[in-house]
């Protein structure tokens, strides 16, 4: 059986009013395509021009212009929607939780997921330290839909394959991300591919794709990975959609033929 997917692409300005409008363009998009769930990026409701833009921009879970802009998108559309990340309040002073937001095709909240491991990196002038406004998260979320488990990550995690594991038998994974155009020249494919091929599973990619209004580059690259490895759909840089077909029957036969993961032993 097939199953129609959609990563969305952009480059998330500090307006959280502009980067809606266009979230609802692409998503509207990938609806009109055939996509019966779509995955936004990282930060895409917020990229601001200073790490702690998004604290103003905070929500308490349940309520407020993004979340209930993700809703109205997959209830308009009747689509699952798996909403990237955006800031919720943490109780700690000066930092949110990044995290991702699940809706069901009738705008209803069905899943979450906090950022357990938080970016750092350093090299010359080019330096990122997500942990001076970001609390991380505790627990390996996945979230069952009409095609199989899906397991939610967030970009930074693609690092640490022990998060993969544990989350058992998922039939697609999702990363939605902002990688830095540094590190995901060098690492974000290869990356993703290792997570499709060890777990037998597709991979979703949902990526920040360009040069942002507050100096950033992200290296874009949205994909859907099979879980043979290969690159179904790729969008190299630049605002857009990326879809694809999730084939279960082509799933199982994978795992049939090479049974990996039957044959682990730790």
């Amino acid at each position: 059986m097939m199953h129609t997917v959609a990563a969305i692409q952009m480059i998330s300005s500090p307006s959280v009013e502009d980067n809606l409008a266009t979230a609802r363009r692409l998503v509207a998009q990938a609806a009109a395509g055939g996509a019966q769930l779509v995955v936004l990026p990282e930060y895409w409701a917020i990229m601001g021009k200073q790490e702690t833009d998004k604290l103003a921009h905070a929500e308490q879970p349940g309520s407020g212009p993004i979340q209930d802009g993700m809703a109205q998108m997959a209830r308009q559309h009747g689509i699952w929607l798996i909403g990237g990340t955006l800031p919720l309040i943490s109780g700690a002073e000066g930092k949110v939780l990044n995290t991702t937001l699940v809706y069901d095709p009738q705008g209803e909240s069905a899943g979450r997921y906090d950022k357990i491991h938080l970016f750092g990196f350093k090299r010359g002038t080019e330096s990122y330290n997500e942990s001076r406004t970001i609390v991380p998260g505790a627990q390996v979320r996945t979230i069952e839909m009409p095609f199989g488990r899906v397991g939610l990550s967030i970009c930074y995690d693609l690092r640490f394959p022990e998060l993969y594991r544990a989350m058992g038998d998922c039939a697609l994974i999702v990363v939605p991300a902002a990688f830095t155009h540094t590190t995901g020249s060098a690492h974000w494919e290869v990356l993703l591919r290792a997570r499709a091929i060890e777990n037998q599973c597709y991979v979703l990619a949902s990526a920040q794709g360009g040069l942002h209004p507050n100096g950033r580059r992200t290296w874009g690259h949205s994909m859907l990975i099979d879980p043979w490895g290969e690159v179904q759909a790729v969008l190299p840089e630049g605002e857009g959609v990326v879809s694809g077909e999730i084939d279960l029957a082509f799933l199982a036969g994978v795992r049939e033929s090479l049974p990996a993961l039957a044959h682990r032993t730790m």
